[in-house]
């Protein structure tokens, strides 16, 4: 089942994007309508149109509005920690090893799965399997994630998180001295033509731009290193900041200049482990304005117990 939505362009829509002004008429986020309009159900003047179509005054626009869906993702009551919940989002800490959001052939564990259970029905694009979902971790990165909870706090953070108002700050342990205290990454990231599960800097990937810190260093030496007078190891505590939001972007721009965050299976090439079961790597701090009311909101969540405990082990000088 589906409603029609029609308008009339006025003076006031006069060079917005399509995307935008549906999504003001219809009260779906920019993404919902985009979707909609890649999928043939806005039309403008009669003919289907582009969502970056710039409207003129007096264009009329049809929008067929599908019935809302239920989301694929079922609730699961899973304990989860939430950070800060309000009406329209609510900031969780999510753990190490837990999915964001269902993929075909894993629908089950996932933080959507507790979201559901926890909050209830949550805004959904096209009955995907992402309801309230705004950005990702990756499975093994453990750390914040701001979630929508209402139709309103979508469209907010949508627009947000497009136009980069929402800083994400992440810790991570990376292999080898940097050379500067203090850098930025800009290196774009496409598929891994050699392997398309994974990512890689390549020169007609979308751009991707990394800031960073390095925190601490670690002298570690080795058995090895004693007998052959050899200099130790070396590691880092660096502190990222995320412009763009790539998959796997820290992974593959920590790798790309040689520093590989430690524990990386996929990028870490083949160093030890260092104790660790998965990638050290945490999104620790999350700051950005209520979509709603435009209040400053600054979050920061505790290291993990297995990423402290990695850091205390490089502080002794200890590998594991």
């Amino acid at each position: 089942m589906t409603r029609a939505v029609t308008f009339d362009a006025t003076a006031d829509d006069a060079g917005l994007r399509l995307d935008v002004a549906v999504s003001r008429r219809v009260d779906r986020s920019r993404t919902t309508c985009a979707l909609l309009i890649r999928g043939r159900h806005v039309f403008v003047n009669g003919a289907p149109a582009k969502a970056s179509y710039e409207l003129a005054a007096g264009d009329h626009v049809v929008v067929d509005v599908p019935a809302p869906t239920e989301p694929d993702a079922r609730p699961e009551a899973i304990p989860i920690h939430i950070v800060y919940r309000d009406h329209d989002l609510c900031v969780v800490d999510k753990p190490a090893g837990m999915a964001t959001h269902p993929a075909p052939g894993s629908t089950h564990g996932t933080l959507v799965n507790a979201l559901l259970a926890a909050l209830g029905p949550l805004p959904s694009i096209n009955g995907a399997l992402r309801p309230g979902i705004v950005h990702r971790l990756d499975k093994d990165t453990s750390g914040l994630l701001v979630v929508a909870v209402s139709e309103q706090g979508m469209r907010g953070l949508s627009r947000d998180m497009a136009e980069r108002k929402i800083e994400r700050e992440y810790d991570a342990v990376v292999w080898g001295r940097l050379a500067q205290e203090r850098g930025v990454i800009d290196a774009p990231i496409g598929r891994d033509p050699n392997d398309r599960t994974k990512f890689a800097v390549r020169e007609n990937g979308r751009r991707a731009v990394t800031q960073y810190r390095a925190a601490e260093t670690f002298a570690l030496r080795s058995t090895e290193h004693q007998r052959r007078s050899t200099p130790p190891e070396t590691l880092a505590l660096i502190q990222l900041k995320l412009e763009t939001g790539r998959t796997h972007q820290i992974r593959v721009h920590c790798a790309a200049i040689g520093h590989p965050i430690v524990g990386d299976r996929a990028y870490g090439g083949g160093r030890p482990a260092l104790g660790m079961t998965r990638q050290a790597l945490h999104a620790a701090r999350l700051r950005f304005n209520h979509p709603i009311t435009g209040k400053a909101m600054s979050f920061t969540a505790p290291w993990p117990e297995d990423f402290a405990a990695l850091v205390e082990r490089l502080r002794a000088g200890e590998s594991a």
